[in-house]
């Protein structure tokens, strides 16, 4: 149906898109390209909250140019007026001739909309132009729209044998330095971070999120922990950050004491009513956490913390790094906890799988949940 040239400024659009992800929160990751005759005149993305949409920045780079040109975008244009104008009017202005959408808005009160000006005022417009893919881009934000809860990826770093560390508890490093950087990515990405409190009584992390010796971008870093046991002089409670961390424990576990020691240290203390093994409900956890703005979460673990999502369902996307390693062990420990599948025919099968070598390391990535679902 699409012609390759379509496809092909597609898929630059959606390569642009993804510089946004992490960084637009609440509004969507979007690329944009303007071009004509199999030339690119202007392209963007969506690079912050408040500042110009994708198309705005791919049609000030084309100009004059943008007229009569045709223009790739991941997300339909808005058509209403927010922190910024709709960019329905700026591409008319523009004289764009055709727009080529890659999905519509799944926001049900303007879906539709962006599409229906265009083509009311003469502009040839035509959708789902590498359809899921522009959907994957913008999941996290479909996801909190329509439901408040944000879009759970789980990452696990392990041995070929599934462990994440040895009997005695070392675990640095089981993957590499090319898979430690795609991790990395993976933060740069969420909103979150999210993992036990055995990660920082074990590690000591700050959980930000480098490119080498540089933090690119502070995620907000969430921590499970009952008891609210935590060092308040743990690095994660002392990190100077825009980005708050958030400790949340279960109602009535731990004393007036410790959650002031945590609050004088600058952290953030939410409570939840237990689950049925006493711990942390995670599921009042994503709905505060979606009622707080966070459209993505990347769960890391421990085991516990893993169990726990992936027998509740609560996850949405995987991110597996193997590295050619064998620990071996009863004792060792596991990368998902929990209780599990009862049968092999019950265990949880990824789709879309994708593998990716990393040096002598594997990612393999896989979706849990069916996009297209949002719209359906």
């Amino acid at each position: 149906m699409w012609a390759s040239e379509d496809k092909k400024f597609m898929r630059r659009a959606l390569t642009l898109g993804e510089k946004g992800l992490g960084y637009t929160t609440p509004n969507p990751a979007v690329g944009a390209v303007v071009a004509r005759q199999g030339m690119i005149l202007g392209e963007g993305w969506h690079q912050k909250a408040g500042t110009p949409h994708a198309e705005v920045h791919a049609l000030r780079v084309a100009g004059d140019a943008a007229k009569g040109a045709d223009m790739y975008v991941t997300l339909e244009p808005c058509n209403h007026t927010g922190r910024t104008p709709p960019c329905t009017h700026a591409i008319l202005q523009a004289g764009i001739r055709r727009v080529v959408i890659g999905t519509l808005d799944p926001n049900p009160k303007v879906a539709g909309g962006g599409s229906e000006f265009l083509r009311d005022k003469g502009i040839e417009v035509e959708t789902e132009c590498l359809r899921d893919e522009c959907r994957l881009l913008i999941v996290p934000f479909t996801k909190h729209i329509l439901t408040g809860m944000p879009w759970v990826r789980s990452k696990v770093a392990c041995s070929l044998d599934g462990r994440t560390a040895t009997r005695t508890g070392h675990s640095k490093w089981i993957t590499n330095q090319q898979a430690r950087r795609s991790g990395h990515r993976l933060r740069e990405i969420s909103d979150a971070i999210l993992v036990g409190k055995g990660t920082i009584l074990a590690d000591d992390p700050q959980l930000t999120c480098r490119k080498g010796k540089k933090t690119v971008k502070d995620p907000i870093r969430v921590v499970l922990d009952s008891r609210l046991s935590v060092d308040p002089s743990s690095r994660i409670c002392r990190l100077k950050s825009p980005a708050p961390t958030v400790i949340i424990g279960v109602e009535g576990k731990s004393t007036d004491e410790h959650r002031q020691a945590l609050e004088a240290s600058g952290t953030k203390v939410w409570f939840t009513p237990p689950d049925g093994q006493g711990r942390v409900n995670i599921r009042d956890v994503l709905r505060m956490l979606g009622d707080f703005g966070v459209q993505s979460i990347l769960a890391e673990g421990g085991a516990t913390v893993h169990g726990a999502f992936w027998d509740q369902a609560f996850v949405d996307e995987a991110f597996f790094y193997y590295s050619p390693m064998i620990i071996g062990g009863k004792d060792a420990r596991p990368a998902i906890g929990g209780s599990g599948a009862v049968d092999v025919g019950r265990a949880t099968r990824l789709s879309k799988v994708q593998h990716r070598k990393l040096g002598d390391n594997w990612l393999v990535h896989g979706l849990v949940t069916d996009i297209n679902s949002f719209w359906s």
